[in-house]
Formats: structure tokens, sequence, C-alpha cells
């Protein structure tokens, strides 16, 4: 059985050039909105072609990182994270370079469809990398991860018998719980609105729970003096167990709605980026040859 944990939250990795490069490429892409860069840029020749043909080919080195994640073989090459960190570097980087090389500003039939799916693969991306931090505290570590919350979540469960001094409590925790975890259960378009609604229910179901372990400790310290006498305390560990409890059940069935949009997700942006891929080669040939 996996060892329990300080914390319910995974472990999420963070990468500080991601961040610089996050906030690089937020200040480029303010001005280059506001700056007329067409004027001073041009996507044909010089420094607006040389960054055309580097962002393309950090594109082309992007698709690197799904061969290298399902060929063991390529281990020899880096670590998967370190090749996974890349991968969002890249994806930063490359589309702000092709942005700079078009002047912020449309052309062309194809190269607007080429630019057009860079901008939704990129979209993408980010969305992606929400989610990949919402299940993810190492690449391929997800199965682990539910397992550990999963493990937490029934320990302090079991540890409720010995909290709460009033038996109706559980039962009405555990009626409070399986309903908060039955959303994680939803499939199809609904699963979008899935995380906001645990949260709302999670919150109703805490202050539901609190109002009901005070009623019954009132009512319990009315015929036991030595409940009476000791009443905030008691009122002080219900609200301590039943925060706990519905914070991990909270936390599983937001991992698996994260989970399965995260497989949906991958669906979709595999599929993008050839498209993407396609269509910057088509704009390439039309180029050179046009």
């Amino acid at each position: 059985m996996p060892p329990a944990r300080t914390h319910l939250a995974p472990d999420r990795t963070r990468f500080a050039p991601e961040r610089v490069l996050f906030a690089v490429a937020g200040v480029i892409l303010l001005l280059g909105s506001q700056l007329p860069l067409a004027s001073y840029v041009s996507p044909k020749s010089g420094i607006g072609y040389a960054l055309g043909v580097v962002g393309g080919v950090l594109l082309l080195f992007q698709s690197f990182y799904p061969i290298r994640k399902r060929i063991p073989g390529l281990a020899c090459l880096g670590s998967l994270p370190a090749w996974f960190q890349w991968h969002i570097l890249l994806g930063i980087a490359a589309p702000v370079l092709i942005l700079i090389h078009c002047g912020f500003s449309l052309g062309a039939t194809n190269s607007n469809i080429a630019l057009f799916a860079m901008l939704l693969v990129a979209g993408s991306g980010l969305f992606g990398r929400f989610l990949y931090t919402r299940i993810h505290a190492a690449p391929h570590a997800r199965e682990t991860t539910l397992v550990e919350l999963q493990h937490l979540a029934r320990e302090i469960k079991e540890r409720g018998s010995k909290v709460l001094i009033v038996p109706e409590l559980i039962a009405r925790l555990d009626a409070e719980e399986s309903r908060l975890s039955r959303v994680g259960d939803w499939r199809g378009p609904a699963i979008v609105a899935a995380p906001f609604v645990i949260r709302a229910r999670s919150r109703a179901s805490e202050r539901l729970m609190r109002d009901c372990a005070r009623a019954a400790i009132e009512a319990t310290a009315a015929r036991h003096k030595a409940v009476a006498a000791q009443k905030d305390r008691f009122e002080r560990v219900a609200f301590d167990h039943i925060s706990r409890r519905l914070l991990a059940t909270r936390k599983v069935a937001e991992f698996r709605v994260f989970d399965k949009c995260f497989g949906m997700w991958h669906a979709l942006h595999v599929p993008l980026f050839l498209i993407l891929i396609a269509a910057s080669v088509v704009h390439v040939v039309a180029v050179h040859l046009y």
C-alpha cells in the first residue's frame, strides 16, 4: 500500500525557463500587436524570412517528442522529462517567431491557413499544459498519483469513526461524499462543467455538514455534561475532519475528470499538429515555387 502523503495536491513540475519564456513571449505579443511591425519586417527577405525559417524548424523539432515518447530505444538521446520541457519551450518560441515573421498580419491564403493552424495548435497546447499540471506529478505518473489520492481519501475516511462522536454524521458525510464522487463519472460534453460543479458541491456539502455537526454536538451536549464542557473542541475536530474528507474526495473526483479531459484533448491535439505540419509544408512550397 502506498505511503500517505502530507498534502492532497499532486506534485507538479514547474520549469523556470518555461515561465521566463512565457513572460518574454507575452511582452513580444503585446508590443507586436500594437506596433506597425509589417512596415519594417518582410516575410520574404531579411530578418523576417530568417525568423520564419527558424520558427518552422522549431515546429519540426517539436514533432520529435512524440517519437521519443513512443520509442524506448531513443532513451540514449535524453530523458523524457527533458524532452517534454523542450517540447513546451519550442511550442512557445516557434509561434512567437512566426508571428514576427508575418508582421502580425495576414497574407496569402496558404500562409493564412498555416498561421491559423499554428495559432490553433498553440492554443491547444496551452490548454493541454493546464490539464497536464492537474493530473501529472511527472510524465507517465498518472496512475500512481490517482492511487495515492484514493489511498489518502480512504485513510481519512477510516479515521472518521474515531473522530466523530455522533454516528449519524458519518452516514450523512458518506452520502455527501458519494454525491460529490459521482460527478467524476460524468462523460461527454457535460464533463467540461464537471470541475466547476465539483467545487460548488464541495463548498455546499461542507457548509451543510458543518451545520449538521454543530446541531448534533449541541444536542449531545445537552444530554452529556462531559460533551458540553468540551463542545468547542469537539466542533473544531469535527469541522477539521469534514473539511479534510471532502477535500480528499474532491481531489479524487477532479483528478478523474481532468484525466478524461486530457485524454480527449490528446486525441484532438495530435491531428491538429499533423494538420499544422501539412499546412506549413504547403506554405513553404507555395512561397518558393510561386
